[in-house]
Parts: structure tokens; C-alpha cells; sequence
């Protein structure tokens, strides 16, 4: 897959400091992110997020990520990669992946932060056009 000229990369900024960020914050984001705790439950989910998987945040909070609300990332691509970085204390990666929402598959780049501060694992989501 090609990548856009006009993709989003994710500033440097907002990775140190997210864990900090307000709701209105966490929205204003021109991309997808959600806060996972260490079992792979939803802490919060932005609106970007909410539109691009057509799931509001309320119907997603307080669910397992891998197994209820996106069961296509448990796999070793995805799952598998948070899994490690929990194990290690260690996660900054970025990789191409399809999320199978029907009825429309989104061709999307996710980043995935462990962030020590709040032993939690942030998931950046940034759909390919």
C-alpha cells in the first residue's frame, strides 16, 4: 500500500504529554486515539475515533478492545504487539493495518505507546486516504 503525501504524522508533543490531556483535548485530535489499560480495556476513546469506526465512546469505555469492540486486532500483528510491550514496559511502534468495519474495510496507520506514567498502552489510529 502506498502511504499519502498528506498523512498525519503524530507529533512528538502529543505522545509525551496525551496522558494528560482532557476529553475536549483528546477530541480536538485530528486522529484516532484510545487509552487502553493493561488487560486491553477501553479508558477513552476521541470523537476522531467514534466517526472513523462509527462506535461512540459511551457504547466502547469500559470493553475489551482485542475481544469486544475491534476482535479483528487479536491477532499476533496487533494483539500480539501490545501484549509484549505491556510484558516489556516498552511499546512505540507504527504499522499499516485494514480494520474490518463493514460495511466499509478503513486502510488506517496505527502507532502503539506504552506510556510508564500510566501503565497504560495508547493507540493512534490515522486512516489512509
Amino acid at each position: 500500500m502506498e502511504m499519502s503525501a498528506s498523512r498525519i504524522e503524530i507529533p512528538r508533543q502529543v505522545i509525551g504529554e496525551v496522558d494528560a490531556f482532557s476529553a475536549q483535548q483528546l477530541d480536538g485530535l485530528p486522529f484516532g486515539a484510545i487509552q487502553l489499560d493493561r488487560a486491553g480495556t477501553i479508558l477513552q476513546f476521541n470523537e476522531y475515533e467514534a466517526n472513523l469506526s462509527n462506535r461512540r465512546a459511551p457504547d466502547t469505555v469500559g470493553r475489551n478492545f482485542f475481544l469486544e469492540v475491534a476482535p479483528c486486532t487479536n491477532v499476533q500483528e496487533f494483539h500480539g504487539r501490545f501484549a509484549e510491550g505491556i510484558e516489556k514496559g516498552d511499546l512505540h511502534v507504527s504499522f499499516d493495518y485494514v480494520f474490518a468495519f463493514k460495511p466499509i474495510s478503513r486502510n488506517v496507520r496505527v502507532t502503539l505507546f506504552y506510556s510508564a506514567a500510566t501503565d497504560t498502552v495508547w493507540v493512534f489510529v490515522e486512516e489512509k486516504h
